[in-house]
Parts: structure tokens; C-alpha cells; sequence
């Protein structure tokens, strides 16, 4: 067989071999906004992104998984050994959202993880979920829609265990070490997934917005340019993350003030917020400047 004939046979196996089958999906396709349209979208992102320990318990959609099989899971910021997942030995599944493999579409990522865990054998942790591919489900096509989301937020990780007299010394040992390296957070109520954080001598308040980032920036550069983007005295707009498609933005806070304290003016804040996003026409030139200033600032997590 000529060398010619060689290469159109090995060409011809391989896309026989593609459509049967034979050979592996292709890659997870990039997702700017992995979790949009799921309830709590929002808090999807701020769990993976910005809270250091919360939980959050989902459920499968019909068929998503066996019959016999766990209906529910505790989606969680991270597991011990940054594992992605685990199958505890009381039959709870649970998964981490700051850990595992990454592709371009963080919901196949975390649907691969959910369904791999559920799948596997009580008491058996799930190191690292097989990598995504453009054939694996997203978590819109595995957990059921109308399930609310509602995170609870942890001072510590605890809740990895159902029972820390069972740990021996060397486990609580890791245990308290995860525990004390936790940045205290508390969720506020005043407007959806805004999260109050103690780092170090400072404090922060950190926003998942869940408009289009764009208009979102707009909508933060006319209330700076109007004075208006602070959350009172000692307070001040420090810039803005982007996180999964969405703007989170960051505030300076008073560090001799807890997060409550916060909740009037986040309330106003809120509705600032939404009258500038109302506005429809061109940014002013105040504006222009103060919406450059705050594209310096801000940085892209994923």
C-alpha cells in the first residue's frame, strides 16, 4: 500500500471512528455566564467565587439520576482535600464549587461533579470529577428549576463531617486549622447576594449584580459621578470583580462596624442602583471618567 492510500485510510477510520463514537467528545464550549437562568444565579457565583464556607442543598431534576439513587445534594464552597466531590457514608452527596476540573462552562464542571458523586459508593470521596466535555449536561438540564437556592453561611467548615467526636486527633487537627484560616462573612438581607467580609484590619462589602455587566458599570459610574457610591461615612467604592458574567462590586467599609450595620444603607443603595440603571442616554463626560476609573479597577476572577 502506497503511502498516499495509507493516509486516506487512516483519515477515513478517524471520521468513521468520530461519528460512531469511537473517539472522545469534544471540549466543554466557553460560557461567559455559566449559571443564568437557574434560581439564585447570583448566589451560584458568590459561592464559587467570593464566600469562603457556605452551603446550599439542591435538587435533581426528574431522571437526572437513578431512581434508587440520592434526589437531593449539598452544594458546598469547598471539601476537605480540595476533593470535588463526596459521598458520605449516611448517603448525603455532597460537591465543591471552588475546586475541581475547569472548562469553559463552569455548570458543566459542576453537573459533572454532582452526577459522578451520586453515582458513586457511600463513604468514597470524589478526588476530581472527569473533565466536561460538550456532551455532558449542564446543571440547567440536572437540578430541578423551581428548587429554590438558599445559602446558608458557615463561620467554619464543620459541616464537612455529621459528627467531629468521630474525627480522631490528627482529622480535627485539619479540621481546626480549615476552620481558623475561614475569612468571617455574613450575608446580608437588604439586597440579594451581598456578602459583608473581615479581612484582616479591614471590612468589605461585596455585591454580585445580576444585570448585564456592562450596563451594570454604567449604572456604578454615574452614581460615582453623582457622589452618590458610597455606603456612608467611612465608606468608599474600591473597584469591582468580574465573576462568571456578572460585575461584583466592592466597597470599603467602617472596620468598627459589623455587617448589619450596613443593612439601611445597602437598602438605598439598592435603589440608587436601579434608578441609574433606568437612565438611557449617553454617559456625561464626568461620567465617562468615572467609568474608565472603574474598568482599571477591576479585574477578572474567571
Amino acid at each position: 500500500m502506497g503511502k498516499a492510500s495509507r493516509r486516506r485510510k487512516v483519515g477515513s477510520d478517524n471520521v468513521r471512528g468520530t461519528r460512531t463514537g469511537e473517539f472522545a467528545a469534544g471540549p466543554a464550549p466557553f460560557v461567559a455566564r455559566p449559571f443564568e437562568g437557574m434560581t439564585g444565579e447570583t448566589d451560584w457565583v458568590a459561592m464559587r467565587e467570593v464566600v469562603p464556607a457556605a452551603t446550599a442543598t439542591v435538587s435533581f431534576a426528574a431522571g437526572a439520576v437513578a431512581a434508587d439513587g440520592p434526589q437531593s445534594a449539598t452544594v458546598a464552597t469547598v471539601l476537605p482535600l480540595a476533593w470535588s466531590g463526596l459521598h458520605r457514608a449516611d448517603g448525603a452527596v455532597m460537591v465543591a464549587l471552588q475546586s475541581g476540573s475547569t472548562t469553559g462552562d463552569a455548570s458543566r464542571d459542576v453537573a459533572q461533579a454532582l452526577l459522578a458523586t451520586a453515582a458513586a459508593q457511600p463513604g468514597m470521596p470524589l478526588p476530581s470529577a472527569p473533565l466536561a466535555t460538550v456532551s455532558t449536561p449542564r446543571l440547567q438540564d440536572v437540578l430541578d428549576p423551581a428548587a429554590p437556592f438558599e445559602v446558608t453561611v458557615h463561620d467554619g467548615f464543620d459541616f464537612w463531617v455529621p459528627d467531629k467526636g468521630d474525627l480522631d486527633d490528627a482529622a480535627t487537627e485539619s479540621l481546626e486549622g480549615a476552620n481558623a484560616s475561614v475569612i468571617p462573612t455574613t450575608k446580608l438581607d437588604s439586597a440579594p447576594s451581598a456578602y459583608w467580609c473581615r479581612v484582616g484590619e479591614r471590612t468589605h462589602l461585596r455585591w454580585v449584580l445580576p444585570h448585564d455587566e456592562d450596563a451594570a458599570t454604567d449604572a456604578l459610574a454615574r452614581l460615582h459621578a453623582a457622589s452618590a457610591a458610597s455606603l456612608g461615612e467611612g465608606t468608599r467604592l474600591l473597584g469591582a470583580f468580574r465573576a462568571c458574567g456578572l460585575l461584583v462590586p466592592v466597597w470599603d467599609l467602617d472596620p468598627g462596624l459589623a455587617g448589619a450595620d450596613y443593612e439601611n444603607a445597602l437598602a438605598q443603595m439598592a435603589v440608587r442602583l436601579d434608578d441609574a440603571l433606568a437612565q438611557t442616554g449617553a454617559l456625561s463626560i464626568e461620567e465617562r471618567r468615572a467609568r474608565s476609573g472603574l474598568l482599571s479597577r477591576q479585574v477578572t476572577l474567571r
